[in-house]
C-alpha cells in the first residue's frame, strides 16, 4: 500500500531540522503552565481509572512523553521520524519510543487507558482525521482518556523554510469548538476544553481538549 504524501513530507520534513528542532523547542513546556496543568489533569484522570499503558503520539524528541512519565504514567512514544526518535531515545533512554503513524496505530483494540497527541494531529489533513480519531477511540479501553494540544486557528499553512533548511510541511490548523466536533463524532465525550493566547516568542494562539472514550 503506498504511503500518504503528506505523511512522506512530514517525516521528511522533521528528519530535515530534527536537531534543530530538538535544540529549540525541548525546554519549551518549562514555560508553559497552562499546558503542564492539562498534562497534570490527564495524567490525574488516567491514574485515577486504574491506570494502564499510554501513548503519546507524534512524540517529537520526547519531552512531552517524558514529562508525562514522571507524572506518574506508563507511557511510550510514537513518531513517524527516525531522526526525532533517535534524538528521544538518547536523551530517554529509561523510555520506550517507537516508530509509526497515527494514521495505522499498531495497537491492540481496547489495549490503552490513555493517548496523548501534543502538536500532531496539525499535521492530518482533515479528510483523514476522522479516519485517526477512530483509530484513537479503537486502542482506548472504554472510559480511557484523551488529550490534544493544537494550535487554535482557522486556516491551512504550508511551510517550505526553517532552521536554513527547505521541506514541505503543511499545517491544518483547527478552532477548539472544531476540533471537539471532530472528537465527538469519533465516539468521545469531550468534557473540557480550554485556550491560551500566544505567548511571547509563539506565533499562534493554542488549544487543548480533554476527552473520555463512550
Amino acid at each position: 500500500m503506498t504511503e500518504p504524501t503528506f505523511l512522506q513530507h512530514t517525516r521528511a520534513a522533521y528528519d530535515t531540522f530534527a536537531a534543530e528542532y530538538d535544540e529549540t523547542f525541548r525546554d519549551e513546556l518549562a514555560g508553559i503552565p497552562i499546558e503542564r496543568a492539562m498534562l497534570a489533569a490527564y495524567a490525574d484522570l488516567v491514574l485515577a481509572g486504574g491506570g494502564g499503558a499510554t501513548l503519546d503520539v507524534g512524540c517529537g524528541t520526547g519531552p512531552g512523553t517524558a514529562h508525562l512519565a514522571g507524572l506518574g504514567l506508563d507511557v511510550r512514544g510514537l513518531d513517524l521520524s527516525p531522526g526525532m526518535l533517535a534524538l528521544a531515545r538518547s536523551r530517554y533512554p529509561h523510555l520506550r519510543f517507537d516508530e509509526g503513524t497515527m494514521t495505522a496505530l499498531d495497537v491492540a483494540d481496547g489495549s490503552l487507558a490513555g493517548i496523548s497527541a501534543q502538536y500532531s494531529v496539525i499535521h492530518i489533513p482533515d479528510e483523514e482525521l476522522p479516519a485517526v480519531l477512530a483509530g484513537f477511540r479503537r486502542a482506548l479501553a472504554p472510559g480511557g482518556h484523551l488529550l490534544l494540544i493544537f494550535q487554535n486557528l482557522d486556516e491551512h499553512r504550508l511551510r517550505t523554510e526553517a532552521f536554513g533548511h527547505t521541506f514541505t510541511l503543511n499545517y491544518h490548523f483547527r478552532p477548539v469548538d472544531r476540533m471537539a466536533e471532530f472528537v465527538t463524532e469519533a465516539g468521545f465525550d469531550v468534557f473540557a476544553q480550554a485556550s491560551r493566547k500566544a505567548q511571547t516568542g509563539e506565533l499562534t494562539p493554542r488549544g487543548m481538549l480533554l476527552a473520555r472514550a463512550c
